[in-house]
Formats: C-alpha cells, sequence, structure tokens
C-alpha cells in the first residue's frame, strides 16, 4: 500500500506508519510492544503510573525482545489544588467505601496520593539514563530543559493534541510528530486546554490539524483496520495510532474479563466519565459509572488514587461493573487475535 513507507517511517526508523497506542495501567506489556515493533509498527509503553524502577525493568525485558524502535509514554503532571474541599474529599471518600465493603476490600480508599510531580521528574531521569529512541507526552507539553536534554540523547518527541490549538502549541514547542486524538478514542482523553475544546471527531480534527502545521501528523481514534488507516492518510495523517485494537492481542496485559468484554460489547455502550480517575475518559458503560454520574469527582490524580483498590479489587474478582474498561467508539471490530495476525491485516488490508 502507498501508505506503507513515508516520512514518519524514515523519521522513527519503522516500515509502517502503525503505532501500538500507550495504554497505561499494565496493558502496554514487553511482549505487545515488542511484536508490534517486531512486526513493523512502533510499540509504545504506557508508563504514567509507573516508577523508575519500573520503567527500568520493562525497557530491560522488551530490549531482550526486539531491537527495533519502541517509545515510552509519559504524563505531563498538571497542576492540582492544593487545598480541596476537605469536607467534599470526606464525602466522595464516604461514598466510595460502599463499593470497596461490597467488594471485601481491606482499605477501600487510599488517600496517599502520589507525588505526581515528583514520580514524573524520576521517570524523565529513568528515559534519559535509557536513551529511549521515541518519548511521547499526554496532557501537556514538557518544559524547555526536558525537552534540550531529549534532543540532545536523539530521542524522537511526539506531542498529543486534541484540537488545532494544541496541536500548534505543540509544534512551536518543537515535538517531532503530533498525535492527533479524535473523540472516538477510548481512554483519557489528551486535553490540556478546557476540556470541552478536546471533544472533536478525527475526520474533522485530522484534516485541521494536518493543515495547521507541518510536523507529521499521526491519527488516533476510531482506527481499527486497514480501512480506517487508508482514511486517515486521505484526510492528511502521516500515521496512525490504535489502542483498542490491540486491547484483545493475546500479547495484552488486559485481564481475561476485560477482554471478553470488549469482544461482546458494542459502539454504543461506550460513554465518557471521570467516574475513575476525575478526567474525561471513554469507556464501557457499567453500573460504577452510572451511579458515579451524579456525584462531583475530584480532580485527577486524587480522584484515580481514591478509586485504585476498588478498581484491583475488581479485576482480581472479575467483577467488571467496578473496573475501568477503557475502549474506543470502534469496539465492535475487535477480534481475539495476536499482534503478528493484527500487524499483518493492517499492512496488507486483509
Amino acid at each position: 500500500m502507498a501508505w506503507k513507507q513515508n516520512e514518519l517511517t524514515e523519521m522513527l526508523n519503522i516500515s509502517s506508519p502503525i503505532f501500538q497506542a500507550p495504554m497505561a495501567g499494565g496493558i502496554t506489556t514487553p511482549e505487545l510492544i515488542s511484536e508490534t515493533s517486531n512486526c513493523g509498527g512502533l510499540g509504545n509503553l504506557g508508563a504514567g503510573y509507573m516508577s523508575s524502577e519500573e520503567i527500568r525493568e520493562a525497557i530491560k525485558q522488551i530490549r531482550r525482545l526486539t531491537d527495533k524502535p519502541f517509545g515510552v509514554n509519559l504524563f505531563i503532571p498538571n497542576e492540582r489544588e492544593d487545598h480541596v474541599d476537605k469536607k467534599e474529599l470526606t464525602a466522595m471518600i464516604d461514598y466510595l467505601l460502599q463499593y470497596g465493603k461490597e467488594l471485601g476490600v481491606e482499605i477501600p480508599v487510599s488517600t496517599q496520593v502520589k507525588n505526581y510531580k515528583s514520580l514524573y521528574e524520576n521517570q524523565i531521569e529513568e528515559i534519559l539514563r535509557e536513551k529511549v529512541p521515541v518519548v511521547s507526552f499526554t496532557f501537556g507539553i514538557p518544559d524547555k530543559a526536558v525537552m534540550t536534554e531529549l534532543r540532545k540523547q536523539g530521542s524522537i518527541m511526539i506531542g498529543t493534541a486534541t484540537n488545532v490549538k494544541e496541536a500548534v502549541e505543540l509544534e512551536e514547542s518543537g515535538v517531532d510528530i503530533i498525535v492527533a486524538q479524535g473523540s472516538e478514542a477510548g481512554g483519557h482523553r489528551g486535553t490540556f486546554h478546557k476540556e470541552e475544546t478536546g471533544l472533536i471527531g478525527s475526520i474533522a480534527l485530522i484534516p485541521q490539524v494536518a493543515d495547521a502545521v507541518r510536523t507529521p501528523v499521526v491519527a488516533a481514534g476510531g482506527i481499527m483496520d486497514a480501512r480506517g488507516i487508508t482514511a486517515a492518510m486521505a484526510l492528511g495523517a502521516k500515521g496512525v495510532q490504535l489502542g483498542t485494537a490491540f486491547l484483545t492481542c493475546k500479547e495484552s496485559g488486559a485481564a481475561e474479563i476485560y477482554k471478553q468484554t470488549l469482544l461482546n460489547s458494542t459502539e454504543e455502550q461506550t460513554t465518557f466519565t471521570k467516574a475513575f480517575s476525575g478526567k474525561l475518559a471513554r469507556g464501557i458503560s457499567n453500573r460504577f459509572i452510572q451511579e458515579m454520574a451524579d456525584q462531583t469527582t475530584k480532580p485527577f490524580p486524587l480522584q484515580n488514587d481514591l478509586t485504585t483498590s476498588i478498581r484491583r479489587k475488581a479485576a482480581m474478582l472479575n467483577q467488571k461493573d467496578f473496573m475501568s474498561l477503557w475502549a474506543g467508539q470502534g469496539v465492535r471490530m475487535v477480534k481475539e487475535t495476536t499482534v503478528k495476525q493484527l500487524m499483518k491485516e493492517l499492512i496488507l488490508g486483509k
């Protein structure tokens, strides 16, 4: 196909402009990442919540499995309100305790909020030590000092935009590639301005971003097969990023109940929610999302930390009503497959 080789593949030294999305939370195993890269695409580690030690071990395993380029994705820490209303926080904790009790969680709600700024700084240090070939960022733009150090060691930098304004700001910052994330995408919105400005569908977003910047654009959101790739390229993208399509691969770290839920879900079952993390994300609707709809969630990452124990226990019990089942609107098209087979179908269009 004509889209197999272009400036993006040349820049990244890959044979096909197909990115496996960097999904945080244990989904992107070294096997998933390395197999994507071995098949000619770009595998990506979702390291947003990982400690520097965990990143180091994951990179070690990835490099043991592939000598091809791969990427690591980090979350830009946003300034959270220092003074969260204690009465509102107590009310949220009390509300969540009912779910913890139902699931039999020993410590239902963790109020030990991580220092995400410190976590991010340690992650950057590890990325620099490991000389990671590709580094991507979500929820913002890294500061100039970080970008300078990454550029010195030859890392290619990728930013995430959900509207033209964000894309232009990313280009001005000096990133090498921009991922344009349409509203169809599963998981968290990469928006770093007002949330309501980041809900543009891919078919409208991709050409407007491609027209506004000279930086190569990678399309994300709703792309599940070769038809989606062809459409994205026609709209001006130089590459594509798929997340949901990789979730049901054998190599994915998604829990079996999560995979089975995706395999039996349809596009109208996805919804936007802040219930689990405090940041807008698209996933399969369930009881927790529905019952939390009338609650005022705490800002990210506080809400994410408050619900961690509940989500982990739910996964252990195969209780999908309390799990964050992130998925894009193309979920009806997921298959039980392997990375090798999926990549073959994406590249050959079969």
